[in-house]
This record gives structure tokens, sequence and C-alpha cells, in this order.
């Protein structure tokens, strides 16, 4: 997401850092290039001249011009525009104060309400008991599709029984399920359709007076352009919208719909779908969501993902083999685990403040397969061969790479891995437990070497 825009971006603050001093006319040529790329990432053409007017009236001030770094400062100041566009405040979902909490989730059909609407009951799972309820009687193989997805995150579910058509009457039934199994929470996962029609409008009202949500959030495909604002438009002016959740964020989108549904319609983006999985879902941080686009990184952000990918008792065993300088196979193992926990590590990258921004990540190669490759030898080995590494031999050799389906090649690879990392991890056992991070050997992993 946003990766032409970040190169439009990079291009253009780099011209302006070639200028020891800017005039006038060097802000309006880089601010004209600046609203192209807007245009070109389908931005709404309103919000884009509002951002580029409002960075104008700012950029071209005597104390910018002046100023001894004024490429940054105007930097600076489109970064800050773009969070005001987007909202300034991450806006978090509302509980009822009296339970049950009743979210209503709303869109056009394939923008992933089904997928969304569970992503949001394991989000709050850890402090609530969520329901998630199918309401989506149209579409074939709807109710299924949640039913699997909510038994496979392991929350609670309820559908419609025998020959029930009405989705308002599967909502009403909802409550006394929630009531008697203590479900404080409730996510309607609502019928969509390929576009806005009365009837579906009409159900929606219809639900929503005998349900009353305390949450309507709207699901909206990112990669459907401008069109998402209108369809913000439609369904807040009909249902009253208190938050969007902007979904397949982590695809090549050009990204319009995150900076202009909060500046067309002042309907706050509350979450951000950022990949497939039922925990790739963040709370949307314009500031955050600025910061990658300005090529400035989402550290913030990628440090959240790692805390909730950790497996503690895992690190706790690796800090105490670090304090006893000892290094295994099976730790070896464990820090591959605990990396493809994070996703894809080309989105991992793109969260790094890495000079260049996205030019530098063309050059950046992540090799899943090889990872995987790796974890198969190590996991064909015994229990004693991962811990004692050394008598690996000739035999041991060939009977694990018949095992893992590789050849004897790419164990002595994995082996030689292996002692370049203990060689690492011995240093930095020397410098405290805690003060282990991805090794070169790892690199070498991921790249493919």
């Amino acid at each position: 997401m946003f990766e032409s825009l970040k190169e439009r971006f990079d291009a253009v603050f780099a011209g302006l850092r070639g200028k020891g001093k800017l005039s006038a006319d060097d802000v309006t040529a880089a601010l004209r290039e600046v609203r192209r790329a807007l245009l070109e990432a389908d931005v709404n053409y309103k919000v884009v001249k509002d951002l580029v007017d409002a960075t104008a009236s700012r950029a071209t001030g005597v104390e910018v011009l002046n100023s001894i770094t004024p490429a940054q400062q105007v930097a600076t100041i489109v970064y800050e525009e773009l969070v005001k566009i987007m909202g300034r405040a991450p806006a978090p979902l509302a509980i009822s104060p009296k339970p049950p909490t009743v979210y209503m989730l709303v869109g056009l059909q394939g923008s992933g309400k089904t997928t969304t609407t569970v992503k949001i009951a394991r989000m709050l799972s850890k402090s609530h008991k969520p329901l998630v309820v199918a309401c989506d009687l149209r579409r074939p193989a709807a109710v299924d599709q949640l039913r699997v997805l909510s038994e496979g995150a392991g929350i609670a579910f309820w559908g419609p029984g025998p020959g029930e058509t009405d989705p308002s009457e599967v909502a009403v039934k909802s409550l006394a399920y929630a009531e008697d199994h203590l479900c404080d929470l409730i996510l309607l996962d609502t019928a969509g359709r390929l576009q806005l029609d009365d009837e579906l409008m009409a159900e929606l009202d219809d639900m929503k007076a005998k349900v009353p949500p305390y949450e309507i959030l709207l699901v909206v495909d990112s990669m459907t352009g401008q069109q998402a604002v209108e369809v913000s438009d439609a369904f807040n002016a009909r249902l009253g919208l208190t938050g969007v959740v902007l979904t397949k964020l982590d695809g090549d989108a050009r990204g319009g719909p995150a900076l202009a549904i909060k500046a067309a319609t002042g309907v706050p983006v509350k979450l951000a779908g950022m990949g497939e999985r039922v925990e790739d879902l963040e709370q949307f941080d314009a500031s955050r969501m600025a910061s990658r686009i300005m090529g400035m990184g989402d550290m913030a952000g990628l440090l959240e993902k790692i805390e909730r990918s950790a497996d503690i008792g895992e690190m706790d065993r690796f800090a105490d083999s670090m304090k006893k300088n000892r290094f295994t196979l099976e730790d070896m193992l464990a820090q591959l685990q605990q990396v493809k926990k994070l996703g894809p590590l080309d989105k991992v990258l793109e969260m790094l403040p890495i000079p260049g921004g996205a030019k530098a990540l063309k050059g950046a190669s992540v090799d899943m397969s090889r990872l995987k490759r790796t974890e198969a030898i190590i996991q064909s080995m015994t229990a004693k061969e991962r811990r004692s590494p050394e008598i690996i031999k000739g035999g041991r050799r060939r009977r694990i790479a018949e095992g893992s389906g590789t050849s004897v090649q790419q164990v002595n690879q994995v082996l030689a891995q292996y002692e370049q990392m203990k060689g690492m991890m011995k240093s930095l056992g020397r410098m405290g437990p805690k003060s282990f991070k991805i090794s070169g050997a790892m690199k070498n992993i991921f790249k493919g070497r």
C-alpha cells in the first residue's frame, strides 16, 4: 500500500533537499508534484485541494524559506497536513456502559465484512467475551464461512435456524443467547450487495431499530478508490455511521480511501486490515500511516507487532540459554518460528525507517521458501542432534536431507549458518540476555544466500 505514493514523495523531497535555499517557486513546483501524486493515488480531488492549499499557505512563509533546513520543514508540514486530513487522534471502538455492546458491520459485497467481524471479535476477546452473529442470509455459504472462521478463532457463534430467512429476527434471538452464555459483545455480520439499493438499506434500518447498535461500522475495500468515499457518504446519510474499517491495506491499492474518508465524510477510520489472518487487524493511527507514506517507517507499529506475536515462554527460555552461554539448533528453530509469526517479511521491512524509502526496499529479497526449508531441516533432526549439532556427521546428514526433502549440501548450509549464529549469540550474551536481534546469518536465510 502507498508504494507509488511513497516513491513520488521521496522524489519530490529529494529534489528540495538538493537546494540550499528554497524560493516560493520551488515550493510551488514541489506542491504541484504532491498534488499530482495524491490524485494518482485516487484521493478525492476536494481533499487534495484542501491539503495542498493548507500546505502552500504554511510552506511559503518567510520562517520556512529562510530556515536552515527548508526541505525538512516543508516535508514536516506535508506530514502534519496528512495527519490532519486522516484524523489527528486514533478513534478507538466504543464499549457500552450497559452490556451487551452491539456492533453492526455494514458494507458492499466483497468488502471483507465477514472476515473483519471475526477479526474484531478476536482483537477484543482478551477483555470481552464476543459473539458473532450471521445476519447475511442472502450470500451463499456466508453463514458457514462465519461459523468456520469463528470456530478457528475460538469465538462464540450464532446463526439462523432451519428455514429462518429474516436477518433481524436472527439478531434479536442472538441477544438471549448472549445473555445465557455471558457474552458482553455482539457483532452482527450483515448482508452486502454489489451496489447500494433500497432493499439493503431497509433491511439494515429494520435491524438497527430492533437491535440498536452501539457502533455502526462500515467495512470498505481499500482497492475501490474514490468509490469508497461515495459509499461512505451513502451509508452515513442513511444509517449514521460511527466508524470505518479499511480492509486490504496490505495490498497494492493506491490508498486513496485511507487519506480521504475522514476529511470527506467526517466519519473516522477506526481500524485497518493489514492481512488475511484473523490477527491482522490494527487500530488506524493517522500519524503512523502518514509516517509510512513519507518514508519515515513505523517503529511503534513494528514493536507492537513483535509484542503481539512474541511467545513469552520461548523468549524466557532463550534468555536463559544466552545467560548460560548455550545456543542450540532448537534455539535457532525457535527464532525462525518467532520471525514467521510477524507475517510477510517484506511488510515488516516497510515499517523500518530505511533511507531512500520504497526504492531502497526494491532490492530487498525475502526468500520465504529458504526459511521454510531451514525449518524443515532442523525439524528432521532428533532432539539429541538439535542439542548437540557436533554429532551430525556424514550418515546423519544424509538421513536429515532425505527426511526434509533437501540435499546434503543444503543441510551443510544450515549447519554453517548455525555456527555463524552461535558465534553471534556468544557475543550478544556478554552484553546481556535481552540484547539479541536477528543475526546476519538469519538475514542470509531470508535473502536466499
